[in-house]
C-alpha cells in the first residue's frame, strides 16, 4: 500500500483518479493547486506524487522543482500529467526530476497501470 499525493485542480479529475487509486489500496492524499501541493510535501512522506502540469498559484513544473531541492524528498517518484503531449516539455519535465509523464486524457484503469509500474 503506497502512499500518493494528487495535486489536480480539476475536481472532477481529482475524485476520479482519486477513486480509482483508493479502489487499488493506495492511500491518497490531495492538493488542489500547486502551493497546497508544495506545503503538503514538505510535511509528510510520500511514496508518489501525482502532479498536473498546470495548476493555479504554483504549476507542476514549479512544484516538482522545489521539492527536488529538499534533501529528504529527492527519492519521491514522480508523475506529471498534462494536456499538452508535446516532446519538448516532456523532456523539460524529465530534466527536472519527473519520472513519467502522463498525457491527458487517459483511462483510469492506463493511470493505475502507470502507477503500479512505477512503485514496482
Amino acid at each position: 500500500m503506497a502512499m500518493i499525493l494528487l495535486a489536480e485542480d480539476e475536481a472532477v479529475l481529482r475524485m476520479l483518479i482519486g477513486d480509482t487509486l483508493e479502489d487499488e489500496g493506495h492511500l491518497l492524499d490531495i492538493a488542489c493547486d500547486g502551493e497546497e501541493a508544495l506545503q503538503k510535501i514538505s510535511h509528510n512522506q510520500y511514496d508518489l506524487l501525482i502532479l498536473d502540469y498546470m495548476m493555479p498559484k504554483l504549476t507542476g513544473f514549479e512544484v516538482l522543482t522545489r521539492m527536488k531541492q529538499m534533501t529528504d524528498k529527492q527519492a519521491v517518484k514522480v508523475l506529471i500529467l498534462s494536456a499538452e503531449s508535446q516532446h519538448a516539455k516532456q523532456e523539460k519535465m524529465r530534466a527536472a526530476g519527473a519520472d513519467d509523464f502522463m498525457p491527458k486524457p487517459f483511462s483510469p484503469l492506463e493511470l493505475a497501470r502507470k502507477v503500479e509500474d512505477m512503485l514496482a
